[in-house]
């Protein structure tokens, strides 16, 4: 038994059973509810689901990449990474008047450079700050608030604090990008020497959304326990606006009709035992090993930008 994959299957099945029709920005239209919340238990296996292939490498690639403060979509595809390459074609970046690409303030610089000054004349490319290890995008200073360094040492310095938090929903960026900020905030919990972790989406693709997001911020949570020597605790996802595309509703069909397979699990380098903040940013695709992954076929679906 797969318990975490169920839990996500539940929530297809509520969304087809229950959802309302609804317009959106896309013109594509959804199935939809609101107010949802699923825990998942790491100790059950980590949460990359079985019942269409998922690609753990995209997950490590992304994450990393937004760790890094980047916002260049480049960086991606010289990876073999097209996760961001429809948001980021020449058509998409033209409604900012930025180059194909340059995707803006989005999550990595909300992470790593939050609040920085806007430049008078953005500059050519994005560029690497070396006092503070990051990307800053270029159209920035490199002068904003580091959030991801902040959450780090805060649960190394203040773990009985309730304010350990990374908010990405910066409401003057917000219509700077496409699509605002999904996934809005991170809020961590340290209990009996582990970690717990709330995401708070503000809205859910769970076919294509969700089906990466959960394994990006488990992932996430797992690197935080292993450099801060803690371990994990639960991995809860809250929901505002959770929805199907109608396009995907077929595809949604298709996937509950498979039956998961047991839920892998996933080993992280030791090196990066409590190295903290430099550890968290020096995490590459190479120190991790996901063992006893079995999955069905993929099931391709088209992303509404």
């Amino acid at each position: 038994m797969n318990k975490n994959e169920e839990k996500y299957l539940g929530l297809l099945k509520e969304v087809l059973e229950k959802g309302t029709p609804h317009g959106d920005r896309t013109g594509t239209g959804t199935i939809r509810l609101f107010s949802g919340k699923t825990t998942y238990d790491l100790a059950d296996g980590f949460p990359l689901f079985t019942t269409r292939k998922n690609s753990l490498r995209l997950v490590v690639e992304e994450l990393i990449w937004m760790l890094s403060g980047s916002t260049d979509n480049q960086q991606l595809i010289d990876k073999k990474v097209g996760i961001w390459t429809a948001n980021a074609s020449a058509s998409e970046m033209a409604k900012f008047n930025r180059k194909e690409n340059d995707l803006g303030p989005i999550y990595g610089h909300q992470f790593r450079n939050y609040g920085a000054t806007t430049l008078d004349q953005p500059l050519e490319a994005d560029y690497w700050s070396e006092p503070n290890r990051r990307w800053v995008n270029r159209g920035y200073k490199d002068d904003g608030f580091d959030q991801i360094k902040d959450l780090v040492e805060s649960i190394q310095k203040t773990p009985n604090s309730r304010r350990i938090i990374v908010s990405t929903w910066n409401p003057k960026e917000a219509k700077l990008v496409n699509p605002p900020f999904c996934h809005t905030m991170v809020h961590v919990r340290i209990e009996n020497g582990a970690i717990d972790l709330i995401l708070y989406s503000r809205s859910s693709d769970l076919f294509l959304g969700t089906n990466f997001n959960v394994p990006f911020y488990a992932l996430l949570m797992e690197l935080l326990a292993i450099v801060t020597n803690l371990k994990c605790g639960s991995f809860s996802h809250h929901m505002g606006d959770y929805h199907i595309y109608n396009d995907h509703l077929d595809q949604v069909k298709e996937q509950l009709s498979r039956t998961p397979f047991p839920a892998p699990t996933i080993k992280i380098n030791d090196r990066l035992r409590g190295k903290g903040f430099e550890g968290l940013l020096d995490f590459k695709w190479e120190d991790i090993e996901v063992i006893g992954y079995q999955s069905h076929p993929p099931i391709k679906a088209k992303m509404s930008v």
